[in-house]
């Protein structure tokens, strides 16, 4: 028999890229000053302050964000109208060793990112699922990407990942002996979407 040939229909597209800088020193100040002010969410503590890209000491990440979003719709979507994201609420996430971050999505999103702050290259993931329901399920041999309803990807300091707000994901239990931390992020858009001729046009301004 001959080698088929197998295509990917409708991808959910993650992207991954990395800061070209280290993070400075009033950023790592202001990240462990925020330690001390923080709640405890379902496995992990997340910072009080949910809107941390609008502080003052934030002002270049959140920037730095802003352009990995913008390149992300730019590669994927190709807009013939001009939209624009912004930043909704972003906040920071401390997962200390033997804790984990509970599987979850981000609702009243678009596109969601992280930024990891202090991440193990060597151990510490980030885990994707696949939420649609499976009428079929085999007794799988060999998981790959075409028939796993979960995939995990290494995380490193400095590293951002940006995916669909609908997309599940979660951390499961940290095995390093560091604190993981990262920083989170929802945006959202203006300027029109959709089509006048279609009846799908949708403007939108964010004030």
């Amino acid at each position: 028999m001959n080698q088929p040939s197998i295509e990917l229909l409708f991808p959910t597209p993650v992207m991954f890229n990395s800061m070209d800088r280290p993070f400075t020193k009033q950023e790592l100040k202001f990240v462990d000053k925020h330690s001390k002010l923080t709640y405890q969410n379902q496995g992990n503590t997340t910072s009080l302050n949910t809107y941390i890209l609008e502080e003052t000491e934030f002002k270049d990440l959140k920037q730095l964000c802003l352009d990995h979003v913008n390149n992300y719709i730019t590669k994927i979507y190709k807009s013939k109208n001009k939209v624009k994201p912004y930043i909704t609420q972003s906040w920071l996430n401390w997962t200390k060793p033997n804790e984990y971050h509970h599987k979850h999505a981000h609702p009243n999103s678009f596109i969601s990112g992280v930024l990891y702050i202090s991440a193990n290259k060597d151990e510490d993931k980030i885990k994707f699922h696949d939420s649609e329901y499976k009428q079929i399920m085999l007794d799988i041999d060999k998981y790959d990407i075409y028939n796993s309803d979960s995939w995990w990807f290494e995380v490193k300091t400095g590293g951002i990942v940006l995916f669909p707000s609908n997309l599940t994901h979660n951390v499961e239990s940290v095995t390093s002996k560091d604190t993981r931390i990262s920083l989170a992020f929802n945006t959202f858009l203006t300027g029109t979407l959709g089509n006048n001729k279609n009846i799908t046009e949708l403007k939108l301004n964010k004030d």
